[in-house]
């Protein structure tokens, strides 16, 4: 009976941060899409300023007792700031250089990698049943993207390095929280500040600084508002992937990742009438029920798992 009870909060616990993770994710690409549109604010800059708001967020918030930081080797964490901010570089480079559906084909190479990666390097093994859930996921993505597919050779290096190191990042942000026994606000603690230095350094390079569109333009005060607001749903939405990464898995993560995807369609199809083709809809449906199939699979093993553990003398 307690380990049903224990079991039950957990799960609800999951759908409650997963639940936080879609409504501030969804709230904040609408956000951010008015901020590019309507204001033409840089993208990386807006990244760093994110970044820089939650280090601020999560320091109000062990203010108030709601976390205590443990003391962290920068060394530790430098590879996970780094792989962060290869992520934002590569991931914008990809998209600058490819079609919406060339980018958003290669974003779902990610969850196969992250599946190679844990194998090869953390001996996880996975399920043919979890494997094959794959196929749905990654043929609805196709559906939705295929009639803006192009490839260029400039285009496909950064895409793949984008999915590569995103892929590691995902697996790190998981993995260094079991290592040096943090949780999702003591690592991201120290990882925000970091990646926020390293950021800095890097924006010079894409972005203009000073003048018109840079972080220090004239901007109006209706749009650092925004910008602010921005900041504030992004600490959400980076306190709940932490969180979500550390309670169930870069994989599980991902795939809730492609079921944002197909919410946010039918978000712009349903609040800014953007266009929805029969094979756009069909390959929503499709996802969904390779993600569903993957939700089925992963609670049936884990019941398994932890009827094994019960059953054992």
């Amino acid at each position: 009976m307690a380990l049903a009870i224990s079991s039950l909060m957990s799960h609800g616990r999951i759908a409650t941060g997963l639940i936080g993770n879609l409504l501030s994710s969804i709230c904040i690409v609408f956000i951010n899409k008015w901020l590019y549109v309507q204001y033409g604010f840089p993208n990386m800059t807006l990244t760093l300023i994110h970044f820089l708001v939650t280090w601020l967020g999560l320091y109000v918030c062990q203010k108030l007792d709601l976390f205590a930081p443990k003391r962290l080797n920068l060394s530790k964490i430098i590879l996970l700031a780094l792989s962060f901010c290869g992520f934002v570089v590569f991931t914008n480079l990809s998209l600058q250089n490819n079609t919406i559906g060339t980018y958003q084909i290669a974003k779902t190479m990610t969850t196969p990698v992250i599946i190679v990666i844990q194998s090869m390097y953390y001996k996880k093994t996975f399920s043919t049943k979890i494997k094959m859930t794959l196929i749905p996921i990654t043929l609805g993505v196709i559906l939705n993207s295929y009639y803006d597919v192009k490839f260029n050779l400039l285009g496909i290096i950064f895409a793949s390095l984008g999915v590569f190191v995103t892929s590691l990042y995902q697996v790190w942000v998981g993995s260094k929280q079991h290592e040096l026994q943090v949780n999702s606000m003591q690592l991201l603690y120290y990882q925000a500040p970091l990646s926020s230095a390293i950021l800095i350094v890097i924006i010079p390079f894409f972005e203009p600084v000073i003048g018109e569109g840079g972080i220090f333009g004239p901007w109006s005060f209706s749009a650092l508002m925004m910008v602010l607001f921005s900041g504030i749903i992004a600490f959400l939405v980076n306190l709940s992937i932490y969180w979500i990464i550390g309670n169930t898995s870069p994989v599980t993560y991902n795939m809730f990742g492609h079921f944002k995807f197909c919410i946010t369609l039918l978000g712009g199809y349903i609040l800014f009438q953007d266009p929805l083709s029969l094979n756009q809809g069909l390959g929503i449906l499709c996802t969904l029920c390779g993600i569903l199939a993957y939700t089925h699979f992963k609670l049936s093993e884990r019941e398994e798992g932890k009827s094994r553990l019960v059953q054992r003398p």
